[in-house]
């Protein structure tokens, strides 16, 4: 049987799989709380394959540890490892406990909710509403680019066609099944995930081009020292381990998977489970990227279009290192069940959020019943297009990532994290930490459209620095919380004002 063959029986398999799943969800999703949250009884093991789901897709496994494994050779397995343990283990740590208490007592379903709870203040949530939507959209968009650039070299197929596709099986997973889906798929999604990336591991170890693990090792070591790596690279490493891992603290989409969990035990064990997740699924898939160098001496090796453009790195090293029909087949199906998962949760985080927290409220206060239903599912495929366009443009994945990421977690993981233990931050603090980051983050986005020729001393180019400005927006948005709340007792007297109630246990929304 042809590998064209396989791959596509593979698919289709998968693709039955997932109507299936969406199909038999459909019926738990009869309003809009149960769309977005479910009904708040998620096991451990489907939380923590979901919450993982999410943060690795294509994304990872073909634009960070294609690009990273080249810039950085074996040092890119560290950012791997840091997802693993900033990302996953001390996220579940530090907010999941207190993320399910407040927003389960209070029945908030959206980070939007969450600020306008805290801060009592309107034009805050809208502030987020309009932050999240936005600028979710360059990070759906680079899931597809990811996934795109692995089908056309696997499968040979054109990447408008890839993309469509891709589009079409998110929006179906989505719109048919809702949060209820999204679980049962993504537990599922996560066994394959977590099968493919062992399998590939010991099947790379074995291919000609890295024979055996002592010699691909010894192989690392000698190709990584060949990059003679200076303080400006060591900086770039950092700056990407702190933004992946660090930045899924304030995505509402990764924030969104603690709402549904079902009490403190399945907390706990979904922390453990999450942190063996992230290091296999993670830790794997950039240590497959940093063996890049062994497979090609420069990029303009890359054969076809990907020539020169290290998103095609990890595809074309699949393509030529001797992969039977069955285990490419495996990888394949692999990767679409990351970026279908990821895809799903930005899709209706995104979307729901928009009817729940705008829409419904502002513009169609008397809707019938049903109605912001239908809404969601129409925003929803209206999210899905503006991706596929967007990622038909000729920004690179880590870049298209980098600044969505900056921006959301930029803006509002300081006076998110800050607002779950702190009664002491006010409203003008949290204005000052969400504009103050959004600003910091914003740089390369605006010469990446405008100025593509600014550069910062010893740095390089301002449009490609996107995880160096998100860490820095990350890290002074805590400061300017603090400053802000300072300042409000001064000049904003009203906006000092604390909000009690929201963490009295005895306040209770019914």
């Amino acid at each position: 049987m042809s590998t064209q063959t396989v791959i596509w029986i593979s698919i289709g398999i998968y693709i039955l799989f997932i109507a299936i799943v969406a199909i038999l969800s459909r019926r738990k999703s009869g309003n809009i709380a149960e769309f977005t949250v479910g009904k708040r009884n998620a096991g451990a093991w489907m939380s923590a394959f979901s919450y993982g789901t999410a943060y690795f897709s294509a994304v990872m496994f073909i634009g960070y540890a294609g690009k990273s494994g080249w810039g950085y050779g074996g040092w890119a397995i560290l950012i791997g490892i840091g997802n693993a343990v900033f990302g996953s283990l001390i996220a579940w740590l530090v907010l999941a406990k207190r993320t399910r208490e407040i927003t389960r007592r209070l029945k908030i379903k959206s980070m939007p909710q969450f600020f306008a709870a805290r801060f009592e203040s309107e034009k805050m949530k809208l502030f987020a509403v309009a932050v999240i939507f936005i600028f979710l959209l360059p990070y759906s968009a680079s899931v597809y680019k990811g996934l795109t650039s692995v089908c056309s070299v696997l499968l040979q197929v054109d990447e408008t066609v890839c993309m469509i596709v891709i589009a079409l099986a998110s929006a179906a997973m989505v719109i048919l099944g809702g949060y209820s889906a999204i679980l049962k798929a993504d537990f599922i999604q996560g066994i394959v995930m977590l099968v493919g990336v062992i399998t590939l591991i010991f099947a790379i170890m074995r291919c000609e081009q890295v024979n055996g693990f002592a010699n691909g090792m010894q192989a690392l070591t000698e190709s990584t020292e060949a990059l003679n790596l200076n303080g400006t690279a060591f900086a770039g490493l950092i700056a990407t381990i702190l933004m992946t891992s660090f930045g899924t603290w304030g995505l509402p989409q990764m924030i969104h998977k603690y709402y549904g969990i079902r009490d403190d035990k399945e907390v706990r064990r979904g922390t453990i489970i999450s942190t063996v997740f992230a290091f296999v699924v993670s830790g794997g898939g950039y240590f497959i990227g940093s063996f890049s160098h062994l497979f090609f001496n420069d990029l303009s090796e890359i054969p076809g279009s990907g020539a020169g453009n290290p998103d095609y790195l990890v595809p074309n090293m699949l393509l030529s290192s001797g992969l039977s029909n069955i285990l490419i087949a495996v990888v394949l199906v692999l990767l679409i069940a990351a970026s279908v998962s990821t895809l799903s949760s930005i899709t209706i985080t995104a979307s729901s959020m928009l009817t729940m927290d705008f829409i419904r409220p502002r513009l169609l206060k008397k809707m019938i019943t049903g109605g912001d239903m239908l809404i969601t599912k129409g925003l929803c495929l209206l999210f899905v297009v503006l991706s596929y366009i967007i990622a038909n443009s000729n920004t690179l994945i880590l870049d298209m990532m980098s600044y969505s990421w900056g921006i959301i977690s930029g803006s509002f993981l300081a006076p998110y994290m800050i607002s779950l233990y702190s009664k002491k931050i006010n409203r003008f603090g949290a204005w000052c930490g969400m504009i103050g980051g959004f600003v910091v983050a914003l740089p390369p986005v605006v010469c990446k459209l405008f100025s593509i020729g600014v550069e910062l001393p010893a740095l390089g180019k301002v449009y490609d620095l996107g995880p160096h400005f998100a860490c820095a927006a990350m890290a002074l948005s805590f400061l300017f919380c603090f400053v802000g709340t300072v300042l409000a007792k001064k000049i904003a007297p009203k906006s000092a004002e604390g909000n009690d109630k929201f963490y009295s246990k005895d306040y209770v929304v019914e």
